[in-house]
């Protein structure tokens, strides 16, 4: 099982990304997905999760509003839409799955993780 994330980079503060994360050797369409990021000194953060269905979804307070998560069942890839970036949003990003059906925050929830990829937003 392999969850491979793409669409890092390096952007300007208000600028846009969008993250990718395709799922291999099994579907997840019946678990929850989410996003993770990690900066520098700092531990792992939620930054937002969608369920199974893509009903529900929950975000970290700092990026409600500007970020987006979306998944498609049929390809087994959820996205992040990151806008208005801010300086503070650099970090890797890590996506996640299994574990729970519902859109959770807790990074115990989650069985999978990708590799991450590298987010910078300059100022």
């Amino acid at each position: 099982v392999q969850l491979q994330a793409s669409g890092g980079g390096l952007v300007q503060a208000g600028g846009s990304l969008r993250l990718s994360c395709a799922a291999s050797g099994r579907t997840f369409s019946n678990s929850a997905m989410g996003w993770f990021r990690q900066a520098p000194g700092k531990e792992r953060e939620f930054v937002a999760a969608i369920s199974w269905s893509g009903r529900g979804t929950v975000y970290a307070d700092s990026v409600k509003g500007r970020f987006t998560i979306a998944r498609d069942n049929a390809k087994n890839t959820v996205s992040l839409q990151m806008n208005s970036l801010k300086p503070e949003d650099t970090a890797v990003y890590y996506c996640a799955a299994g574990g729970v059906t519902y859109a959770s925050g807790s990074p115990k929830h989650y069985g999978y993780w990708g590799q991450g990829t590298q987010v910078t937003v300059s100022s």
